[in-house]
């Protein structure tokens, strides 16, 4: 779907909307007015029709628009910049989210956005330009920057899930350390590593944009892009918080493995201890031998004798490791 909505260049009016690609070439050229295209879920035909036949972008900007690409840049053309940044969606029935492509052409008096799924951030764009057009439709760099400023708003939900995860796996691991755990744990650690290598090269892009080194964004926009910046840095460092804090609980519950390992090789230790008198005194008895002592009284005191030493040996044993503290 293919939306379009122009504005007057000095109040930032809405003056029409969805308008024809003709028309799109013809305004253009038109200093008195901008605007932004939006190309959601096109096909790539659509998509080259706008870009190339009415913008005129360059090839290697729209070939870098139209392949998938997991890595954010900024490039800068003669007219033109291009965007490649990232949104993620939380899922919260698969307990994943899904890294969403977002490309960019931002000009002078023009926004073209290009993306291959629904994004929050456009759709909250739109809704903001129709209850109040002005705040948004001043230049294409405060355009960008509200989208920009909701799409890193949705990493809110993600980072508020991670929490309430890692509280819970805290929590479980404490009170019972099992395979369950570790797999969570493992989990967690793979979805913030995932959502990090995100973060790192938004960083740099936003760094880019913040510092004024790209022409097209206006010296007074850059307040509003270095808050945009200091936000991707909380997230980023929330997400390495995170990283460690799981790093602790992982070694808190292979410590808890260890423990319980242990108390049962002691208590088997134990039980081995306590049967050496028993396997030693019948170990002699099994010897093939006619005459033994004890063995020429009768065979209710031979038992008596065995069991009694047996006894003794097995008490004094206990004894002994009662008091080293070993049981």
């Amino acid at each position: 779907m293919i939306r379009s909505f122009v504005f007057s260049q000095k109040e930032g009016r809405l003056i029409s909307q969805d308008i024809g690609y003709d028309l799109l070439a013809v305004l253009l050229k038109d200093e008195g007015v901008q605007f932004w295209v939006d190309i959601g879920e096109a096909s790539d035909e659509e998509a080259l029709a706008i870009l190339d036949n009415v913008f005129h972008f360059h090839p290697l900007a729209i070939e870098d628009c139209l392949a998938p690409s997991d890595r954010p840049k900024v490039d800068e053309y003669e007219d033109h910049i291009f965007l490649v940044i990232h949104s993620v969606e939380l899922d919260e029935k698969q307990r994943d989210f899904n890294a969403n492509e977002l490309d960019m052409f931002v000009g002078q008096n023009f926004l073209v956005t290009y993306h291959r799924k629904p994004l929050k951030s456009i759709a909250m764009t739109m809704e903001k330009i129709a209850k109040n057009p002005h705040s948004v439709a001043r230049a294409p760099d405060r355009l960008v920057y509200t989208i920009l400023d909701f799409l890193l708003d949705n990493y809110t939900p993600l980072v508020s899930h991670f929490s309430q995860r890692i509280a819970d796996v805290e929590a479980n691991v404490l009170e019972r350390g099992s395979d369950e755990i570790f797999d969570e744990i493992m989990r967690l650690k793979s979805l913030i590593l995932k959502l990090t290598q995100i973060c790192w090269p938004q960083r740099e892009m936003l760094t880019r944009l913040a510092r004024g080194e790209v022409k097209l964004i206006r010296p007074h926009m850059l307040p509003y892009y270095r808050d945009l910046l200091d936000q991707l840095v909380r997230i980023t460092t929330q997400a390495e918080t995170y990283r460690n804090a799981l790093t602790d609980i992982m070694q808190v519950h292979l410590n808890l493995q260890q423990t319980q390992i242990n108390r049962i090789i002691k208590v088997l230790t134990v039980l081995a201890t306590l049967s050496m008198p028993i396997l030693i005194i019948t170990s002699f008895y099994g010897m093939n031998f006619q005459h033994w002592p004890t063995l020429d009284h009768s065979t209710l005191e031979a038992y008596l004798w065995v069991f009694g030493v047996t006894a003794v040996m097995t008490v004094g044993l206990y004894w002994f490791m009662r008091r080293k503290g070993w049981w």
